[in-house]
């Protein structure tokens, strides 16, 4: 499908009227921003709490990994339910789950389970899954010209989830003594209920007879030159930013680094990774996604080379906020390459089928962190994150010179 196409295509899709629209992007950004807090608390207490609980050390990062095969396993239920009984469905069953999570992950603290923990991960994954498709579900419900900046404008409610999601974990992890962090995922559990509360008030159009005959065969979607590098590009900054977004609180209770720290290292990363969604749609608009892309690519190198130069708080921050910058423009600008690779009647399985890639291939790379972290150190975790990286450019370099601009017409 060419680029012309596919901007036919896009445009061809239903928006709701303005107002409703854009009412939806004020509630899709607040849901993003309360219920980002539940992967801020996972990330945070997920590695320390599997370091207390496993019966081995080698095991401390599962429960993050076991949290990131909940998202890849359930982009493509989630992606179902949107496309048989709306979005809204899917969200709330979603929230569900978040709250199960907290729920659970408290029970498994007090018990010392460190199996019942790995459970209420995957449940947080299933969560942070569905989540994410807000950015889709905000792009649909516009007009063609305001899709990027829609889908950025939700993505930047992340920003109060950097600064709910650590102080959450800072001021009630030592309120239920001597169960550390028991009542922080209480705390995440109310949270993600308010959620819920906010998002009822969404309306987005029901799907149509013509989504519901699917579109085009799957392989023809995947076939698309953009639609691989695409999925290359918010793989590898998503595989990145989850590779060492897991293992640099360990590393940095293990360097003998308060968690007081970690916690605020975690924030800023937080913040780093969605305050750029203010200004990205423009960004986008006016530069062109692969080159949004290209840019978030140096900065996650910058971040790991960064890494390398030291262990102590300032070094390990400042790869933290780098990293999340880098990933917002690496994952956003691949989001939109997702959107002009689709037509309407496609959107939720072209979607779906995008973060079950990302977030399969994430769980990978998260299994293989903690094992590296634990084996060879944290300056090895920051030297393989440089293999991707390449591909990404490679692929990334590979569209730019076979295939022209959407908006200019030059490579």
């Amino acid at each position: 499908m060419s680029p012309a196409a596919a901007s036919s295509a896009i445009a061809c899709a239903p928006a709701l009227p303005e107002r409703s629209g854009m009412g939806n992007v004020l509630r899709l950004a607040i849901a993003q921003a309360l219920a980002g807090a539940n992967s801020t608390v996972i990330y945070a207490t997920g590695a320390v709490v599997g370091n207390m609980l496993a019966p081995s050390k080698a095991l401390a990062t599962l429960p993050i990994s076991i949290f990131v095969v909940g998202m890849a396993a359930c982009t493509l239920p989630a992606g179902a339910i949107a496309h048989r009984h709306g979005r809204r469905a899917a969200f709330l069953a979603g929230t569900g789950c978040g709250v199960l999570t907290g729920l659970l992950a408290t029970l498994a603290v007090v018990r010392a389970s460190f199996w019942l923990f790995c459970v209420a991960m995957f449940l947080g994954g299933v969560y942070a899954a569905v989540v994410l498709s807000f950015r889709f579900a905000a792009a649909d419900g516009v007009a063609p010209e305001r899709r990027p900046r829609a889908l950025s404008a939700v993505m930047a409610g992340g920003v109060l989830a950097g600064i709910i999601g650590p102080q959450l974990v800072t001021h009630t992890m030592n309120l239920w003594p001597p169960y550390l962090f028991a009542a922080t995922f209480l705390a995440q559990a109310a949270v993600a209920a308010v959620s819920a509360f906010v998002l009822l008030g969404v309306r987005l159009p029901m799907p149509t007879a013509e989504e519901m005959s699917g579109g085009r065969p799957i392989g023809s979607i995947v076939r698309q030159p953009r639609f691989v590098t695409a999925v290359i590009c918010g793989v590898v900054s998503y595989l990145l930013m989850n590779f060492l977004m897991t293992a640099a609180p360990l590393a940095m209770h293990l360097c003998g680094l308060p968690q007081e720290d970690a916690n605020l290292g975690l924030q800023w990363h937080v913040i780093a990774m969605y305050a750029p969604s203010f200004f990205t749609g423009r960004l986008i608009a006016r530069l062109g996604a692969p080159r949004v892309v290209a840019a978030g690519l140096v900065l996650i190198a910058a971040s790991a080379v960064v890494g390398l130069a030291g262990v102590d708080v300032a070094h390990f921050w400042l790869t933290l906020i780098l990293l999340g910058v880098g990933w917002n423009f690496g994952f956003v600008g691949a989001s939109a390459l997702v959107l002009e690779c689709q037509r309407p009647e496609e959107r939720t399985r072209v979607q779906s089928l995008n973060d079950f890639l990302v977030f399969g291939t994430m769980a990978a790379g998260s299994f293989f962190s903690g094992s590296l972290l634990a084996s060879h150190g944290w300056d090895v975790v920051l030297w393989v994150s440089f293999f991707p990286l390449a591909a990404a450019v490679a692929a990334l370099a590979y569209v730019a010179a076979s295939r022209p601009d959407r908006r200019t017409g030059r490579a």
